[in-house]
């Protein structure tokens, strides 16, 4: 069964989307059979992977309000062992529809738990508010990832996405872990970076990823190809932010150990060919 991980911040611009295409891209590379839901009206996991709006039937929003089932809408990207259950604007107002339903925290979860067997990964890639959309993956998931930029404002509204998640672990999942804080776009020639990332380790200590995830070129090229930044080009510093990412939550949940070098090697053997 998957573990299922939420990618959550109410905070726009933390880079929250960048992290859940690259967190799943490198898990299906690491041959992990992974499925990136995008839990997001504005879509862009869905488009960051090279998937056309426009053609797309059905999406998240047709699986929680319409009762289409999950496994008729995923989608298969172009990299091995990564599936996408793609968003649509529609999701905008999926929270006024659901206002009434009975169960209505729960409704993704019963999409997600439908086809959870079939991966060993299920990423979630949330919307930058604190509504019914981001309460429903966070009840549907087993922990959360919380990324937090290294930039002035960086704890800003932490507080109230930490006050939620107690919520719903008090509440609605009592199993909903706090997977990890992760450092985004850290730069690490400005003072303030490392002043940043010391004040964050401060405040949570362990629950701070070892991983950081620098400023790179390459993370903000490759959604315009389609791609997520370890298939656009896997020695960027992104890419193996992302590996090591990876491989760091593997190791957390006992799962087997990865030697990350031949892996990279054997992408880059592939690029080249």
């Amino acid at each position: 069964m998957a573990r299922v991980i939420a990618i959550a911040n109410q905070k726009g611009g933390v880079g929250k989307t960048t992290s859940a295409i690259n967190l799943a891209s490198s898990l299906a590379v690491l041959e992990y059979k992974t499925l990136l839901v995008d839990a997001d009206p504005q879509a862009n996991s869905t488009t960051g992977l090279g998937f056309d709006l426009r053609n797309i039937q059905q999406s998240l929003y047709d699986c929680m309000v319409n009762d289409g089932q999950a496994k008729d809408v995923i989608l298969e990207s172009d990299t091995p062992n990564l599936k996408v259950l793609p968003s649509h604007i529609d999701l905008v107002g999926a929270e006024l529809e659901l206002i009434n339903h009975p169960n209505r925290e729960q409704v993704m979860k019963q999409v997600i738990d439908a086809v959870k067997d079939d991966y060993d990964f299920v990423i979630v890639d949330c919307s930058p508010s604190l509504g019914l959309i981001t309460v429903n993956a966070l009840v549907a998931s087993d922990s959360v990832i919380i990324p937090v930029q290294c930039e002035f404002f960086a704890l800003e509204g932490l507080g109230k996405l930490l006050n939620t998640i107690k919520i719903v672990q008090s509440r609605l999942n009592t199993n909903l872990a706090i997977e990890g804080i992760l450092m985004t776009m850290y730069d690490g020639r400005l003072r303030l970076s490392n002043q940043v990332v010391d004040e964050v380790k401060q405040h949570f200590e362990e629950s701070v990823f070892n991983t950081i995830i620098h400023r790179n070129t390459k993370l903000g090229e490759a959604p315009s190809f389609g791609k997520s930044v370890i298939m656009y080009d896997a020695a960027s510093t992104g890419a193996i932010n992302y590996l090591n990412l990876a491989k760091e939550i593997l190791q957390k949940n006992n799962f087997t150990r990865i030697n990350l070098e031949d892996k990279i090697l054997a992408i880059n053997n592939e690029q080249s060919e």
